[in-house]
């Protein structure tokens, strides 16, 4: 692999930095390190980064806001560290745009893991379907340009975010399970990941909906999955 994915790994565990790095160059990846959340903003505002790691537990500024404050300006995939069964860390991670987390302690095979879904998925917006517009009711999708707009604005959507829509708006009126959904937009390792949907589905519809609590374009159907109407 040439050495051109730039990969921000932010982490006040010199240990876990290390581990990372170490292994991330011998993969011909390139590393930035930052022990705290205001390093790893003015670093994200100088390089472009393929990847960021990102710690929750970190002084100064923890990762979450680190998050939020990326996501204002970019798409680029964050992969979130949580310590062990801090389930509530992962929703809120997912929660502030978020693409995956990763628990405490880990492997370099689990890492390894989810960095290349990260980025498979990622590279899959390189990709566009070449299947022009769709409109659903006040919903406008261009597949081509992976742009969305609501009443006639564009709504912002990460990667990920816009790769569940398109599932869902090529084929309208279909129900497609959980497992379905995860498979085809996660990945195959991703089947049972439930709590990545149910975060999802509902960003898209407070960014799509004019009532995320009573939608009328992304549906459920109880006990099964998601549909999408026009």
């Amino acid at each position: 692999m040439p050495q051109e994915k730039h990969i921000l790994v932010v982490d006040d565990e010199p240990g876990i930095q290390d581990f990372v790095q170490r292994n991330l160059e011998l993969r011909s990846f390139k590393v930035s390190l930052a022990a705290n959340g205001l390093e790893a903003l003015a670093l994200f505002e100088k390089h472009n980064f393929a990847l960021v790691i990102l710690d929750i537990m970190m002084p100064r500024m923890d990762g979450l806001e680190v998050c939020r404050r990326i996501r204002q300006s970019s798409t680029v995939p964050i992969i979130i560290l949580t310590a062990l069964g801090e389930d509530a860390d992962k929703i809120a991670a997912l929660e502030q745009g978020a693409d995956d987390y990763l628990t405490k302690p880990f492997s370099i095979g689990e890492l390894m893991a989810r960095i290349k879904a990260v980025l498979r998925r990622n590279h899959w917006a390189d990709h566009p379907i070449s299947m022009g517009t769709r409109r659903f009711g006040n919903l406008e999708i261009d597949f081509e340009q992976r742009r969305a707009w609501k009443d006639s604005t564009l709504v912002k959507l990460s990667p990920t975010e816009f790769d569940l829509l398109q599932e869902l708006a090529l084929h309208p009126g279909k129900i497609f399970t959980h497992e379905a959904l995860l498979r085809r937009v996660w990945g195959a390792e991703y089947r049972s990941e439930s709590e990545y949907l149910r975060v999802y589905i509902g960003r898209l519809r407070r960014k799509l909906e004019a009532n995320p609590s009573q939608p009328a374009h992304i549906l459920t159907e109880p006990g099964i999955g998601y549909y999408m109407v026009g």
